[in-house]
C-alpha cells in the first residue's frame, strides 16, 4: 500500500507480538501488517515450544519461546517484559518505531486521509509513544451473523464501543517499557494519533467466544472470568443506539486526552461514558 512519493523519507516500522493457539487471529493480523509494513518487517513468537509455527507466516520472523507463565497474570506480565526488550533489540538496530499489539488488535489510518498505514506513521513526530484511540468491536446479535473466514472483519463487523481500554500506547520510538497487555509505557504520558485507530476484534463473535471459555488451556490459565466479563461488549452493542462516528471519535480522542483515572495518570480515562458507533463503509476493505 505504500505510495511511491515519500520515498527515503519512509520510516522502517517492525511488528511484534506473541500467540498461543491464536491461528485464526494471527492469520488476519500476518496479511494486514504484511501489506502494510513488509512480512520481514513482522516478529511472531509462539508462546511455548508445544505450538507449530503456521505456513502462512512464511516471511516473516516467527519462531516458538518457552512458555511463559501457567497463569494469566505471571504470564502477561512476563509476556511484556520479553516484548519489550524485543523492541527495545528491534530500535537499537535499524528499525525508527516498532508496534507492539496482541494478533486481534490491528492499528488503522482512516481511510479518508488516503496514506498507508507506514506513510501516516513516517509524518509523525514521536517522542516516546503514541497511541491510536480504541474501538471494541462486539457483535450486533439479531443483524449479524457468525463471523466467518472467507471474508474481510469489516465487512461483517460494523459496530463498536470507543474504549479507552484498547487506546493503547502501542506505537514506540526509543526502548521503554510497556504494561501488561500493552495499556501503558511506564514512567511516560501518551499521546492520541488524529485519524489512527485501534480496532479490537478478541470479543466480536458470540459463538467463538462461548468456544474460548470451552478451550481448556485457556480455562487452566484463569482466563474464563476475563473472557466472560468481556463477553459485555457484545451486549452494549447489541443493547445501545449507535451514534455518528466522525462526531463522537472526535470527542473521545479530546475526552481521553485531558481526562485521566486517579490511580493511573499516563492512562485514559472518559469519564465511565458507553458510546457504540458505526463505523462508515470507508473501512470496511481494510481487514
Amino acid at each position: 500500500m505504500v505510495t511511491s512519493e515519500m520515498g527515503d523519507n519512509l520510516k522502517r516500522i517492525a511488528a511484534v507480538t506473541m500467540v498461543r493457539n491464536d491461528d485464526f487471529y494471527l492469520r488476519k493480523w500476518v496479511e494486514y501488517y504484511g501489506r502494510e509494513l513488509g512480512r520481514d518487517n513482522l516478529y511472531i513468537f509462539f508462546d511455548g515450544t508445544d505450538q507449530k509455527i503456521a505456513d502462512f507466516c512464511e516471511g516473516t520472523h516467527a519462531e516458538l519461546h518457552p512458555k511463559i507463565g501457567s497463569q494469566v497474570v505471571e504470564a502477561e506480565k512476563g509476556r511484556l517484559k520479553f516484548l519489550s526488550s524485543m523492541a527495545s533489540r528491534l530500535l537499537a538496530s535499524s528499525y525508527d518505531l516498532v508496534i507492539g499489539v496482541d494478533a486481534d488488535e490491528f492499528i488503522v489510518v482512516d481511510p479518508r486521509t488516503g496514506k498507508s498505514l507506514r506513510e501516516y506513521l513516517s509524518e509523525q513526530k514521536i517522542d516516546v509513544c503514541l497511541s491510536a484511540l480504541g474501538l471494541d468491536f462486539g457483535q450486533k446479535l439479531g443483524e449479524e451473523q457468525d463471523i466467518t473466514e472467507d471474508l474481510p472483519f469489516l465487512n461483517q463487523r460494523h459496530y463498536a464501543q470507543i474504549g479507552t481500554r484498547y487506546t493503547k500506547p502501542s506505537i514506540v520510538a526509543k526502548p521503554c517499557v510497556w504494561g501488561a497487555g500493552f495499556h501503558r509505557v511506564k514512567g511516560h504520558n501518551f499521546h492520541i494519533g488524529k485519524d489512527l485507530y485501534l480496532m479490537h476484534f478478541g470479543y466480536f463473535d458470540k459463538k467463538r467466544l462461548e468456544d474460548r471459555f470451552s478451550d481448556a488451556d485457556r480455562l487452566s490459565q484463569g482466563w474464563g472470568k476475563h473472557m466472560k466479563k468481556r463477553s459485555r461488549t457484545i451486549r452494549l452493542v447489541s443493547a445501545l443506539k449507535a451514534r455518528d462516528f466522525d462526531r463522537w471519535t472526535r470527542f473521545a480522542r479530546i475526552c481521553q486526552s485531558v481526562v485521566r483515572p486517579p490511580y493511573a495518570w499516563n492512562k485514559p480515562a472518559m469519564f465511565e461514558l458507553r458510546i457504540v458507533v458505526r463505523i462508515p463503509d470507508r473501512f470496511k476493505d481494510l481487514i
